[in-house]
């Protein structure tokens, strides 16, 4: 099965580390959320798949091969984000015929189907495209590349409701239809959320969780009630996270629920509060 590996990847700007040894692998088959705070190194990382930035030390490898420079491996990555890398003045639909050239397998036709979808006028140049629509271009460029690693770095920037469901329902279809290995950078987290089948948690460049979505949820729990019942019933156990309202408390306890006292309320944590309890939730 081809994989990506992240070995041992760091990058040091002159007075902050993005990235501190991190190390994961991408297997193709599989949908992965690339989560954290901003600044956590998220972006840094896809940039690094798409051979725009290179590691201090540390190599990103395809099947064996190093990524850097090396075209033949690159062919098979597309890396989306909030950058603008391809020129405002080319309309959409030149953009997808163009890709062809260097991605293989791009689909421009079916590039065109999905701009009838999210309703994206293809005659239209990327500068005339509102914030929305010309995040929507960017993840149609990425669905239609036909790459086998795609790397979505806030794909749902600036998207509305309806357009970021209609995104989620593509990317579950193209999954299917052609297995590639997705990582998916977002903020939209409880909305991603089912699409994830394992989740990679980067905190200030260090990458604290490389786990089975579901796995990773149930790696903790709520605990809710009055203050002083929830403090003395987590008193001894690892809390994440806590939060108080007046003399209601809630808070985010690794580990299984034992012992559990009849004033306390137990529940699984989303992926979107564990993400917080994880990476700085606090009091």
């Amino acid at each position: 099965m081809s994989m990506m590996e992240f070995r041992s990847v760091c990058k040091d700007y002159r007075k902050k580390t993005a990235l501190a040894g991190v190390s994961f692998s991408v297997a193709k088959g599989s949908i992965y959320g690339l989560l954290g705070r901003n600044g956590a190194g998220k972006t840094t990382l896809v940039n690094m798949a798409g051979n725009r930035d290179f590691p201090t030390s540390g190599e990103v490898m395809l099947d064996g091969e190093n990524v850097r420079e090396n075209d033949r491996a690159l062919r098979r990555i597309y890396c989306s984000g909030a950058e603008e890398l391809i020129p405002t003045y080319m309309r959409v639909k030149d953009v997808l015929s163009s890709m062809k050239y260097f991605y293989k397998d791009m689909d421009a036709e079916y590039g065109l189907k999905l701009c009838e979808r999210f309703g994206l006028d293809p005659k239209k140049k990327l500068s005339q495209l509102s914030t929305g629509y010309r995040m929507i271009a960017k993840d149609i460029f990425a669905l239609a590349s036909g790459a086998e690693f795609i790397f979505m770095d806030e794909p749902t920037l600036g998207l509305d409701p309806n357009h970021r469901e209609l995104l989620y329902k593509v990317i579950l279809e193209r999954f299917s239809d052609t297995e590639a290995a997705f990582v998916i950078s977002t903020h939209q987290i409880d909305e991603c959320a089912g699409l994830f089948e394992r989740c990679l948690i980067l905190k200030e460049g260090r990458l604290i969780a490389d786990e089975d979505s579901d796995k990773l949820r149930r790696s903790a729990y709520v605990a809710e009630g009055k203050a002083a019942d929830v403090d003395a019933f987590t008193a001894g156990r690892e809390v994440l996270s806590r939060t108080a309202v007046g003399s209601l408390c809630s808070a985010c306890v690794k580990g299984e629920p034992q012992n559990v006292p009849d004033s306390i309320e137990i529940s699984q944590p989303t992926l979107q509060q564990l993400l917080i309890a994880l990476t700085g939730g606090g009091e």
